[in-house]
């Protein structure tokens, strides 16, 4: 029979033998990736490579806008990939939020389209580090009813201060979209470097606009049923939009060709420090995402552009043009593209456009 110190010593060494096996496995559970999201991007679609070799999705967990996910996470929530956006990776890197990528693990990291290579402290930093890969790309540009509002009432960005639309506006509970709206109105192509003076008159532009706004919109769903049900007529809101609104039949268009131009983005995904999650399945999901074969459907059912410059190439040249991506210079040629912001700056129109959106 066992004495009480036989079985606490039998307990201790079996609890230290366990410690042992626990100490010696990874830090993530193999079998699991949480992917931090805008809400849609779970769809399938997206991902077939990596559904195909693992027999089914990753986990997703979804945030309404880039500030609300970098608060988060800065609160501790742990997941492996997130979707930033380039006007968000600076920050994002510097609290410390991003692990690097290894680019040899990212099979379509060479045919990135050039354009995003280029920008200053996107895909890579200074010192050469990746901290981030493209996935799609799109303008916030002007969008309305074609029943209720005349073309020639929409010529300027302007117009979404103009009082003849007053609560018949949305645009985005988005700084980085408000913000575009506000420095092309200005006549700005560049926020990056923009002055005080030219916040403030930015600002004061978004002020005006508040006066109409009908509906701060949080995602492509709540913009839709607005537009959809005749509460808005005007938004500035994402391709996704009108390309939905168009498949059910709505009478809603884009005006690219406005006065002063539209703002482009461009997103995609980063890994995240602290995931617990296969390091082995984060590379099949930024390798299944960034596939060319993801390009046609990106075009054809969302109205955004892929990032795989092969995949683009090889969409139906038809489609291409319906959505203007035909020609990616041209398109991008009259356009504010949303950069990485310094962080102060970007700070100041976050604090801003709290005040604006609560009537301040």
């Amino acid at each position: 029979m066992k004495t009480a110190n036989t079985a606490r010593r039998t307990t201790t060494a079996a609890l230290a033998a366990l410690l042992a096996l626990t100490t010696a496995l990874p830090a993530f559970a193999a079998d699991t990736l949480t992917v931090f999201d805008w809400s849609g991007y779970e769809d399938p679609a997206f991902h077939p490579a990596y559904t195909e070799k693992h027999g089914g999705s990753p986990d997703f967990s979804f945030f309404g806008d880039e500030e609300e996910a970098f608060q988060k996470l800065r609160s501790g929530f742990k997941a492996d990939i997130a979707h930033p956006c380039a006007q968000s990776i600076v920050k994002w890197r510097e609290a410390g939020l991003l692990e690097p990528l290894d680019t040899a693990k990212l099979t379509a990291w060479n045919d990135m389209l050039p354009a995003f290579k280029s920008m200053k402290n996107l895909m890579t930093a200074e010192d050469g580090t990746a901290w981030f890969i493209p996935f799609e790309w799109g303008n916030t540009v002007l969008t309305y009813r074609t029943d209720t509002v005349k073309p020639e009432e929409v010529a300027s960005l302007k117009a979404f201060a103009d009082p003849k639309f007053k609560d018949r506006v949305s645009i985005g509970d988005n700084v980085d979209d408000a913000y575009a709206l506000a420095g092309l109105a200005i006549g700005l192509k560049d926020l990056t470097a923009m002055t005080d003076a030219q916040f403030q008159e930015a600002s004061a532009f978004l002020r005006a606009v508040h006066q109409n706004v009908r509906l701060y919109w949080t995602d492509n769903t709540d913009l839709s049923q607005a537009m959809a049900s005749g509460e808005v007529d005007l938004a500035w809101a994402w391709n996704e939009t009108a390309t939905t609104l168009q498949a059910e039949g709505q009478p809603v268009v884009i005006k690219k060709d406005t006065t002063e131009g539209l703002s482009t983005w461009v997103c995609g995904y980063s890994r995240l420090k602290g995931g617990e999650g296969s390091p082995d399945l984060a590379y099949d999901y930024l390798n299944a995402v960034t596939d060319p074969a993801v390009a046609a459907y990106m075009v054809e059912s969302w109205g955004y552009g892929h990032s795989n410059a092969k995949g683009m190439a090889a969409v139906d040249p038809k489609i291409l043009a319906d959505k203007g991506y035909a020609d990616v210079e041209s398109f991008v040629a009259n356009t504010l593209f949303q950069a990485p912001i310094p962080t102060e700056l970007r700070q100041k129109m976050i604090a801003e456009f709290e005040k604006i959106k609560s009537g301040y």
